[in-house]
């Protein structure tokens, strides 16, 4: 799964259509929100660092829950924005999550187990044992 990595404002016009998760890597306004979602009807999640996740307002939270997208919080560690836009979650990840289904686990098992394995959020991994149902 791609993650389309935005590093201020202005990056918002260059996005396409068809992204489905977008981590801004700044602090965004209401404005900056409602212009990515009209940018970006398919996205499924927005992935912003804690630090800003606590200051959304609860109008933006309200309008992306009932666009159906979610809020996610994290960092995409180690990512240069210079060499590629994208971040990636390899399919070592994915992998991982259907062996644990194979394996009987509940998904509150396979989310607790995946997030001590790799550097992703509790938030973010819990949308991707969602995604990969």
């Amino acid at each position: 799964m791609k993650i389309r990595v935005v590093s201020s404002k202005e990056e918002i016009n260059t996005l396409g259509p068809n992204e489905e998760i977008v981590h801004l890597a700044f602090r965004p306004s209401n404005t900056d929100i409602f212009s990515l979602v009209m940018k970006c009807p398919s996205v499924k999640a927005l992935h912003i660092p804690s630090s800003y996740k606590r200051t959304i307002s609860n109008s933006a939270k309200m309008y992306l829950e009932m666009q159906g997208i979610d809020l996610l919080e994290g960092d995409v560690w180690g990512h240069r924005k210079d060499i590629n836009e994208y971040s990636e979650v390899s399919q070592g990840v994915y992998d991982r999550i259907n062996q644990y289904r194979q394996e009987g686990l509940s998904e509150d098992e396979i989310e607790d187990k995946m997030i001590r394995e790799t550097r992703l959020s509790p938030d973010f991994v819990k949308f991707l044992v969602k995604q990969n149902n």
